[in-house]
């Protein structure tokens, strides 16, 4: 994906609506409460009044971008209650407000602007944002291959341990198994600072996802140099995108949906040319 594709992709995401205006206004505007970020274009004026089903939407926007981890059983469940059949497609819309700003932050700090970002957004009630998302922008994404398979996989870990997926933590890619990643590297990401086997790269990599996860309007001058001094500006567009890739596992975790697929150990998995994981 090229870098204008990208900055297309994302401008597609942000025109997209949950179906429900009042809702994604709510949605944009938690979400970069919570993130101290400049929220997606507002889809329109929003009263002071919630209904319970807004309260319920609220609360449960503002904890998927603190900690979505944070989100217990008796949250899930009222989410769903209230949203019913539109649930998924409004956790949809959530990630988009979540995420796509912190794409943006990332790109800012390391010089490559902000793609997609437009300062009128004529509103796409059409399309599915959950296709949109999962089969249009998160294949596209894997099929971008400026990084090494090594230090994908190494990224992808890193956030899947962030936001407890455990579907993701059960998975190994095979490419990268192939070129040098393992169980014993692997094992060095949590404490990655001190690793012996990890490169200098794979830790400015790790210092960028912990920002953009945990303080994307506060990404420090020593990250920011730490990867333009590892990585192209190619390389950093695919590492910040990829990092949003990796984190749509966030909506499986807001939905109880993450269960692994083995009941022990790990489980290999590629990912085709297409950009679709294919397990082993």
């Amino acid at each position: 994906m090229s870098d204008h594709a990208a900055a297309d992709r994302l401008a597609a995401l942000v025109a997209l609506s949950s179906g429900n205006e009042r809702a994604d206004t709510l949605i944009r505007l938690t979400c970069a409460r919570a993130l101290a970020l400049a929220p997606l274009p507002c889809l329109g004026y929003l009263p002071d009044d919630l209904s319970e089903a807004e309260t319920v939407l609220v609360a449960f926007a503002e904890q998927f971008s603190t900690d979505v981890t944070g989100i217990g059983d008796n949250q899930r469940a009222r989410f769903a209650e209230t949203w019913g059949a539109d649930a998924f497609r409004v956790t949809v819309a959530v990630f988009i407000a979540d995420f796509v700003p912190r794409v943006w932050a990332g790109c800012s700090a390391l010089g490559l602007g902000t793609p997609g970002r437009t300062d009128e957004v004529s509103i796409d009630h059409d399309t599915d944002p959950v296709e949109a998302l999962l089969d249009g922008f998160v294949p596209a994404v894997a099929r971008m291959r400026e990084l090494d398979p090594v230090t994908t996989e190494v990224v992808r870990l890193r956030g899947a341990a962030a936001h407890n997926c455990r579907l993701c933590r059960s998975l190994r890619e095979v490419h990268a198994l192939d070129e040098g990643g393992s169980e014993q590297l692997y094992a060095q990401i949590d404490d990655f600072e001190r690793a012996a086997d990890l490169t200098e790269a794979h830790k400015a990599a790790l210092r960028y996802v912990d920002a953009l996860i945990w303080t994307p309007s506060q990404i420090g001058d020593d990250v920011v140099a730490g990867v333009r001094s590892n990585f192209s500006e190619k390389q950093s567009l695919e590492l910040t995108l990829d990092v949003m890739r990796n984190a749509a596992n966030k909506i499986a975790v807001s939905l109880g949906a993450d269960a692994p697929r083995v009941a022990e150990g790990t489980e290999r998995y590629e990912v085709d040319d297409a950009g679709q994981t294919i397990f082993a």
